[in-house]
């Protein structure tokens, strides 16, 4: 996949907290106008690199590529710019719950541009119609269900028109009434718009039945990538059991500590009884 083709690309990324390290010599490219799924184990650095992409952590080592230019090299100023160009709907929404329905999607755009509040207005109530919301627009965080809370979100995370959107676990928590809604909406804003679209999901079907790219997260790399088909056939222990949600495999049970025998005073070669 060539750079012009694609708007987001990781290249031998490393990044880490403290002694932990999660990346390690990433590389990853997120095909224009697609919906690319991120997905894997928890812990595997899945929202790690969204803000990386985003700007919020920068790379140890590698670059960070939104539309060619590096992340990790801009100045505040630029990185600010470059967020114009993208939204993000956090997990569970994270809408701001002292604000009505009205100005947590207003709020972007009033940060963002001069606009006049008249044309300010029409542009929110488009985006909340496009939702199915623009009836919820006084509303309050707090006197809406999950569901439509995450669809406000995403109405906020459209509001200037991005280019990418960045969706942080956007099926977490959801009836399956609201997730089949906020699954359809991900994929016809994305056509609709002329989008591109990360997903970080733990949801495989909802989430290979969206996606055009999957990208299964191991280890600190990537243990498959592909069409949902081409992953679905990986031979790979880690994405296996990922896919089929199986208690036992290369992703352990235990916390990585002491054994069982240091941590309760046996000795080493006393088993232990049923």
């Amino acid at each position: 996949m060539s750079l012009n083709a694609s708007l987001v690309q990781l290249r031998n990324v490393t990044f880490g907290y403290g002694e932990r390290v999660i990346l390690r010599d990433l590389s990853l490219q997120v095909p224009r106008g697609k919906v690319t799924a991120l997905m894997g184990a928890s812990g595997g650095g899945k929202t790690t690199v969204l803000r990386l992409i985003g700007g919020q952590n920068r790379a140890r080592q590698g670059e960070v590529l939104f539309d060619g230019q590096d992340v990790t090299q801009m100045d505040a100023q630029q990185l600010y710019t470059a967020r114009r160009r993208m939204g993000m709907l956090f997990q569970f929404g994270a809408l701001f719950t002292d604000m009505s329905v009205f100005d947590n999607v207003a709020f972007p755009l009033r940060e963002h541009t001069d606009l006049p509040e008249e044309l300010i207005r029409d542009i929110v109530l488009m985006k909340l119609h496009a939702v199915g919301l623009r009836g919820a627009r006084d509303l309050m965080p707090s006197e809406v269900s999950g569901g439509m809370a995450r669809r406000v979100a995403l109405a906020r995370a459209i509001a200037l028109d991005p280019e990418l959107i960045m969706y942080d676990e956007p099926f977490a928590g959801l009836d399956p009434i609201s997730l089949g809604t906020a699954a359809q909406l991900i994929r016809q804003l994305n056509d609709a718009m002329g989008l591109t679209s990360i997903l970080v999901s733990h949801d495989v079907e909802e989430t290979f039945h969206v996606a055009d790219h999957v990208v299964i997260l191991g280890n600190g790399g990537v243990a498959a990538q592909g069409t949902p088909d081409e992953v679905r056939a990986s031979s790979d222990p880690l994405v296996q059991q990922f896919i089929h949600a199986r208690p036992t495999g290369p992703v352990p049970f235990h916390y990585p500590g002491a054994s069982a025998e240091e941590d309760f005073g046996l000795p080493a070669n006393r088993r232990r009884r049923a």
